[in-house]
């Protein structure tokens, strides 16, 4: 039988407010489980929290965190995927400071932007636990940064007695700094009130159908997305509280190290949803076996949100191809758009379908508009819808003068509603620029064409030759669909100045078991140069075929293209051998 359903619903628009109620109505109910996997191949280690000790483990981290820490000091969250994590980041919220949620320092390669952001945001303290608290002080004493103590937290903080906490925080308050993950700049941090992460949280629920008086009953969250992601602290962290729906966390490292525990995890539990970027669905549709899917129930699976990067047809079905036997819908599978200046979530396409995509006339494109060809022309583009925002208004603009775009124009992608961020931390001119003016300027092309968005591209990475507009990511699809030694999406494509026009670049890593000489690198300079030429009508300059690796990447995984380019600049890629085709 079901279990009964509260007598009543969340009262208060905080997010503590609604931990506080599910602590009280569902007590023994499962809260939050982390799942470990201390070894190759185990089912692995599950560590769960009810909503009554995951409130008590919160309000023993937040009279902790106030008594080093007062209302609008930064904390920052340096510890590695857990459920203290989560505990840590609601324990902020309730003692009403600023949470910052970074990383451990143990992260390989992401050292500099930790110190980056440490150095911006000026925590008055960091929390961590015991297993990294060396690691921390090793970090900070190393950096020198401004002097902050560190507050070790422990499982015994559920215990704490109940001693008063600051002022409660209002809505309009900021509850935490959102580090955008620099793919096209350096990182800064957005401001995110109470509000508004209780408004996106909404959101997302409602776009997934998860908003009912059973929801709890009827869906779980699963992820493996790091909760200093904006989705992953969201999907896996905000919604399930707002919901009083259970979430199932896992380290980002056992997922790459093991795709198929993810799956596993996503079979498991009933109606789960999940989000992940591109590279993850092709990663799983790639290295998981069919053995090791071939006895799970992914028909249980309700969502499956594709989004942070370009989302690309093909993957979409490769990776239907790949689980459909195992139940798999395709309709579960909803491409989405959002950015970390509207909290995370704008857009998503519905559940209820098939992910909708649209051939479109490459010309066209090129001068900023959609014009749809027929279902598999050779000569389209074929573009993936995001579907339509939720509880936000979405205005396509022109970028120069931010006068509206009819429907299939291309502009920039301007947002309004509850959840935008009110500003970028200590940036005043760049947050009058992007804040200001009434809505979000999200520095992202798209077009709405039959009342479903499309996102076609940054604004800022956007390739202009003869007046034509190129997307880097339709080059980038194109070189490595036409060169077997190019990593699937481990390429950069980009302009830079020539002697008397822009030179158009192409950055690629080059596969793990191919290592291209001189003349392996010319054999795909000549591949790569006659696919862009017949494809976009463009010269390729140059293809530099890089060790694994090597390219820039942001926290989120994405290729930050900006980085790359100023890489390339700068000569600083390293090349294995001969491997550069010029």
């Amino acid at each position: 039988m079901p279990s009964p359903q509260p007598a009543e619903q969340p009262v208060g628009p905080l997010l503590t407010d609604h931990l506080r109620h599910w602590a009280t109505h569902r007590a023994r109910r499962r809260a939050f489980t982390f799942a470990e996997f201390p070894e190759p191949g185990s089912a692995g280690l599950h560590h769960t929290l009810d909503w009554r000790r995951l409130e008590a483990r919160t309000r023993g981290f937040a009279e902790r965190i106030a008594a080093v820490a007062g209302p609008g000091d930064r904390v920052a969250l340096l510890l590695p995927q857990s459920l203290d994590y989560v505990a840590a980041f609601l324990g902020c919220l309730d003692a009403g400071v600023i949470a910052v949620p970074l990383f451990s320092p143990e992260l390989p390669g992401h050292e500099g932007r930790l110190a980056a952001v440490l150095d911006d945001c000026e925590p008055s303290c960091v929390l961590t636990d015991t297993a990294s608290a060396a690691a921390v002080r090793h970090f900070l004493d190393g950096r020198q940064l401004p002097p902050v103590s560190v507050l070790i937290l422990d499982d015994g903080d559920e215990t704490a007695a109940k001693g008063e906490l600051p002022a409660r925080p209002e809505p309009d308050d900021t509850a935490y700094l959102q580090y955008t993950s620099g793919s096209t700049r350096t990182p800064a941090g957005v401001v995110i009130s109470h509000a508004n992460v209780v408004a996106n949280a909404r959101q997302a629920i409602e776009a997934f159908g998860a908003d009912g008086d059973d929801s709890a009953d009827r869906h779980t969250a699963v992820g493996w997305l790091p909760l200093f992601h904006d989705m992953g602290l969201l999907l896996s962290v905000a919604a399930p509280v707002i919901v009083g729906a259970s979430s199932v966390l896992m380290d980002p490292v056992a997922f790459l190290e093991e795709p198929s525990r993810w799956l596993r995890l996503l079979a498991a539990y009933p109606g789960t949803v999940s989000a992940a970027p591109n590279f993850a669905y092709d990663y799983c549709a790639s290295r998981v076996p069919w053995d090791d899917v071939a006895d799970l129930r992914l028909d249980r699976v309700k969502v499956l949100m594709n989004g942070s990067e370009p989302v690309r047809p093909g993957t979409l079905t490769r990776f239907t191809r790949a689980f459909e036997p195992a139940g798999l819908a395709p309709e579960a599978l909803c491409p989405a758009y959002g950015l970390a200046e509207a909290t995370v979530f704008v857009t998503s396409d519905t559940y209820r379908t098939a992910p909708t995509t649209l051939d479109c006339d490459a010309a066209a494109l090129t001068e900023g508009r959609i014009k749809p060809c027929e279902p598999g022309d050779p000569a389209a583009t074929r573009l993936v819808s995001c579907g339509t925002p939720v509880g936000q208004e979405l205005q396509i603009a022109d970028p120069g003068t931010g006068a509206p775009l009819p429907e299939g124009q291309i502009g920039e992608i301007r947002l309004r509603g509850p959840n935008i961020g009110l500003c970028y931390w200590k940036q005043a001119d760049l947050s009058a620029d992007t804040f200001g003016g009434g809505r979000l300027r999200t520095g992202d092309l798209g077009a709405v064409h039959e009342g479903l968005l499309y996102v076609t591209g940054r604004l800022k990475d956007l390739i202009i030759v003869d007046g034509r507009n190129h997307y880097p990511q339709d080059i980038e699809e194109t070189v490595q669909s036409a060169v077997e030694t190019v990593r699937r999406d481990r390429l950069a494509a980009f302009s830079v100045p020539g002697d008397e026009a822009d030179r158009l670049v192409v950055v690629a890593e080059h596969r793990r078991d191919a290592a291209p000489d001189a003349e392996a690198a010319a054999a795909a300079l000549r591949t790569a140069t006659a696919a862009v030429s017949t494809r976009h009508g463009l010269r390729l300059a140059e293809l530099l075929l890089v060790a694994p690796g090597s390219l820039p990447r942001t926290s989120s995984g994405k290729v930050a293209r900006s980085a790359a380019r100023a890489r390339y600049a700068d000569g600083g890629f390293p090349v294995d051998g001969t491997g550069a085709g010029r």
